[in-house]
Formats: C-alpha cells, structure tokens, sequence
C-alpha cells in the first residue's frame, strides 16, 4: 500500500512541476499538461495554415498569397536552438516584414486575450504552451 502511494505522489510531483516522464519499459514519451494544452491551442488556430505537422502545408495554405513557414525548421534558422521569445512575439504581435511574409497571419494576441476574458496570465501561458508544443515539432539533426 505504501508503495502505491509513494508512486501516486510521485506522478503528481512530475505531472505538477510539468515535467516529461519517460515510461522505462517501451520508452515512450508522454506529453504534459502545458504541451497537450499548447498542441489544442496548434490545432485550434495555426494547423488550417501551418498543417497538423506544422510544415506549412494546411487546407488553407493554397489561399494565402504568401505560403506559411515551416514552423519544423525554426530552431535550424536560429542555430540550432528553438527560439521562444522570437515565436511568442509573433504569435502576440505578428510581424509586418518581410521576412515572415504578408499580413495573412493574423495577430493573435487581442484573439487569445479576448477568449481567456482579457487575463494576461492566461494569455502568457496561452502562448507559451504553443511553442513548448512547437519545440516538439522540431526536425531533429542528422
């Protein structure tokens, strides 16, 4: 019995501190609680244009007058390490150069704000569960 509650408060502690758990006896990875709230929030707003595997290749892709990004390669385009700060800001404010292409990326800092009833915790960690969910998109180095 003592075990089976040590093992209980355990999983709590690793589900609680958002940890990865790796399952010892096939090694397979299961997602946290922020990561599977951040893959909802992908589904939700970013796959119609971006696709389920994030490269760039939604239903609604072939609408836009700009293709959307590879969001698989962001850490490869930023040496090799994934760049959240650099995600979130365009995630919240957009980006008008060029470089991320045209303006057919909405801004969804005011839509994320406005469905978490204007709670900017809610908002931050809104967005930083999507790129903690795209951090797991990344192409892996060969």
């Amino acid at each position: 019995m003592n075990r089976n509650i040590l093992f209980g408060a355990l999983l709590l502690v690793v589900f609680a501190t958002g940890t990865k758990v790796k399952l010892a006896a096939n090694n397979v990875q299961t997602e946290t609680p922020d990561i599977a709230s951040g893959k909802k929030t992908y589904v939700e707003y970013c796959a119609a244009c971006h696709g389920d595997d994030g490269k760039g290749m939604g239903p609604a892709a072939s609408a836009l007058k700009t293709p959307p990004p590879d969001l698989t390669t962001l850490a490869k385009r930023h040496a090799g390490k994934f760049p959240d700060d650099y995600v979130a800001e365009i995630v919240r404010f957009g980006k008008p150069i060029q470089a991320h292409g045209s303006a057919d990326m909405p801004v969804w800092g005011p839509i994320f704000s406005a469905r978490d009833k204007f709670n900017e915790v809610a908002v931050r960690q809104r967005i930083k569960n999507l790129c903690d969910y795209l951090a797991t998109l990344q192409e892996k180095e060969s």
